[in-house]
């Protein structure tokens, strides 16, 4: 026979297996993620996935660990705290998605921004023309035309792919 008790165990349930879901999706994700494509991934309503989304933060922030979920501008994603983010660095100086010399041009991009394509193409050689080709299909940089040249600034997608909050604490050196 069903009765309210076996209706909490299955609601509890299905709880466990939502939150296990949206957790996998932000451990996958990396970056941030909008309601709409959080839905689009787990299936679920909004009005729960808004509650779970909270559960999952709080459950997060509750275990004190080294992983957190970030809210910014409606959007979500999971990081390492801050206080950890010296180990990540070391990590990632191994291997990397961008060779070393696309690293060199997406720094000097960063520093120097705003700043001619042609400018880094100067510094940097022909190969930029690539590298800078590949950080706007990331979507890293914004690129708008200036004469013969383009203009190129940071996009907000670089801020959040690489966790830092605006252009002033690219400059910050905290050793």
């Amino acid at each position: 026979m069903i009765n309210s008790e076996t209706i909490n165990e299955v609601d509890e349930a299905r709880e466990k297996e939502d939150l296990r879901k949206l957790e996998a999706i932000f451990f996958v994700s990396g970056r941030f993620l909008t309601m709409q494509e959080l839905i689009g991934l787990s299936d679920l309503n909004p009005i729960i996935l808004t509650d779970l989304v909270e559960t999952l933060k709080k459950q997060y922030e509750e275990n004190d660990g080294a992983l957190q979920i970030i809210e910014k501008n409606g959007m979500w994603k999971m990081d390492v705290r801050a206080e950890y983010s010296d180990i990540i660095n070391k990590l990632a100086t191994g291997n990397s998605e961008f060779s070393k010399a696309e690293q060199e041009t997406l720094a000097i991009i960063a520093f120097k921004q705003p700043i001619k394509q042609s400018v880094i193409i100067k510094i940097r050689g022909n190969k930029a023309y690539d590298h800078v080709k590949k950080f706007v299909d990331l979507g890293l940089l914004k690129k708008k035309k200036m004469g013969h040249t383009h203009e190129l600034n940071l996009s907000d997608e670089f801020y959040d792919y690489f966790s830092v909050e605006n252009s002033q604490n690219l400059l910050k050196n905290d050793s």
